[in-house]
Parts: C-alpha cells; sequence; structure tokens
C-alpha cells in the first residue's frame, strides 16, 4: 500500500493530501529514510512524521484497505509522541 493511503486509512493523517504534502515536504520516513508519498510499506516498517511542533515514531501493525474508524488505532503502535488530532 501507498505510504499516502496508509497515513490516511489509518487515521493517523485525516486527509490523503495532507499526507501527500508532509511526505512531499520531507516530513515523513520509513525505517530512517526520507519517504516518497507512493511508497510501498509493509508490516513492521517504523515510520516518522515531524509535525509542526512534535514528532510520532509508530510501527506498522497491519495494513488493510478499508477499515473503521473505531479499528483504525489497531493499524499501528505507538513508540514515540502522540497523534497530532489537528491534522
Amino acid at each position: 500500500m501507498r505510504l499516502d493511503k496508509y497515513l490516511k486509512v489509518s487515521r493517523i493523517i485525516k486527509r490523503r493530501t495532507v499526507a501527500k504534502e508532509a511526505c512531499e515536504g520531507g516530513r515523513v520516513s520509513i525505517n530512517g529514510k526520507t519517504a516518497k508519498p507512493g511508497t510501498d510499506i509493509k508490516e513492521g516498517d517504523i515510520i516518522e512524521i515531524s509535525f509542526a511542533s512534535k514528532k510520532l515514531k509508530a510501527r506498522i501493525l497491519s495494513i488493510s484497505e478499508h477499515v473503521r474508524k473505531e479499528a483504525a488505532a489497531a493499524m499501528y503502535e505507538i513508540l514515540e509522541g502522540e497523534e497530532d488530532k489537528d491534522e
């Protein structure tokens, strides 16, 4: 699955366009390497996102094309930081 789509489906970032812009701006990395919006992700990858004033580091636990809002948080495990509820 594409990185920008995963960020939206998992609700780490609420809108796919915002996820794409974050990736294009160099604010998202996978396993320590800067990632583009179309980068393929897999279970076990570590995603790091730099928001305006904080960072989020999470491990991908599962990948699913469609998921209910209540189940979205089960797709990843937060290692550092916290979700940006305003995005």
